[in-house]
């Protein structure tokens, strides 16, 4: 548990008295994995939450984390010697130059407003301060850069929005969850001129990554997605990357869906469910249809695969013009989210 001992001796100290039993620490390895499934498992319902989480999906996960070392960067709530919530924090820089610390803390319902989601948050607030510090202090960015904390939940999650409210953080960017309820009546779309759909393998993966990050580069707090993500959804038990429908012209990738099914969701859910996502077209493509081209190749393969509805995510402000195109394709807005920010104390 290389967490600095002197934080949760500090954090122990602050009157936890009302809550026999309670103590804070770090991470023990492995070992938490299963607790911190049960955790995430038990605030779902409260909290609006579709997870569907398995012990093999943490493990992968944390295996592959960006700028995200926990034993450093976690904290565990503990009740005689049971985990009621645990807390976790990384970082990215945005391609304005802004340095963004991301982190999320979740705490059983039976064991919220007593302090302890307080406790957490302000936990995640001064280690990604310290780490901040440390970055400008190694000249790894720049003395006079921008930092801002981050928060995403859906609106379902009251009691946390209640908490970060109350800390200071204000509703900066709004999300939809979006659902396409059927696959019937999919539309036949033309590909531009020149631009042809190829099966992808193994050795396409780095481009596409590449391109995706060229295509998302305009976009509001655009950050480039590390390549340990694409590793994390290659070593996914349902990675099927024929599922994805990637455009080229000659030797460059001119866009991309890349769909996925969540066989765990669907089964826990009922749900016969694919998501489309990672919709995104190169700058010389665009206008031309190829992304309402791929969406409708994209439904038309997951309704091949069994699916009866698709899914994706969009941020309501995209200048793109994305929430329209989706909703001209049949997708109708089922939930909605709020990032919430604000600006990291010197």
């Amino acid at each position: 548990m290389n967490i600095d001992i002197r934080v949760c001796e500090e954090i122990n100290a602050m009157d936890t008295t009302e809550i026999p039993g309670l103590i804070f620490r770090g991470f023990k390895g492995e070992t938490d994995f299963p607790k911190m499934l049960k955790v995430l498992h038990g605030c779902k319902e409260v909290d609006g939450l579709e997870r569907s989480e398995t012990l093999e999906d943490i493990t992968n996960n944390y295996a592959h984390l960006h700028h995200s070392d926990p034993f450093q960067d976690m904290l565990f709530a503990e009740v005689d010697g049971e985990v009621v919530g645990y807390a976790r924090v990384w970082w990215e820089l945005e391609g304005s130059g802004t340095w963004v610390g991301f982190q999320f803390g979740n705490v059983l319902p039976e064991w919220r407003r007593k302090g302890i989601g307080s406790r957490l948050l302000c936990f995640n607030e001064d280690r990604l301060a310290h780490i901040a510090q440390q970055l400008k202090d190694g000249q790894e960015i720049p003395m006079d850069t921008a930092c801002i904390l981050d928060n995403y939940l859906q609106k379902t999650e009251v009691d946390r929005t209640r908490l970060i409210e109350s800390h200071g953080y204000q509703p900066v960017r709004y999300t939809y969850e979006m659902v396409r309820p059927d696959l019937e009546n999919v539309p036949e779309l033309p590909l531009p001129a020149g631009v042809e759909v190829r099966l992808v393998e193994i050795k396409h993966i780095r481009q596409v990554w590449e391109a995706s990050n060229d295509a998302f580069r305009d976009h509001w707090g655009y950050i480039p997605e590390p390549w340990e993500e694409y590793e994390r959804v290659m070593d996914d038990p349902d990675f099927d990357p024929s599922l994805w429908r990637v455009a080229w012209q000659d030797n460059q990738v001119a866009g991309m869906v890349l769909s996925f099914i969540d066989k765990d969701q669907n089964e826990m859910y009922g749900w016969k469910r694919g998501y489309t996502e990672n919709i995104c077209v190169r700058r010389p493509w665009r206008r031309l249809g190829l992304a309402k081209a791929l969406i409708a190749l994209s439904l038309i393969a997951l309704k091949e695969r069994g699916m009866t509805e698709a899914a994706l995510g969009v941020d309501t402000q995209n200048t793109s013009g994305a929430l329209h195109l989706y909703e001209s394709m049949g997708y109708r807005v089922v939930k909605s989210g709020t990032i919430y920010r604000k600006a990291l104390s010197s």
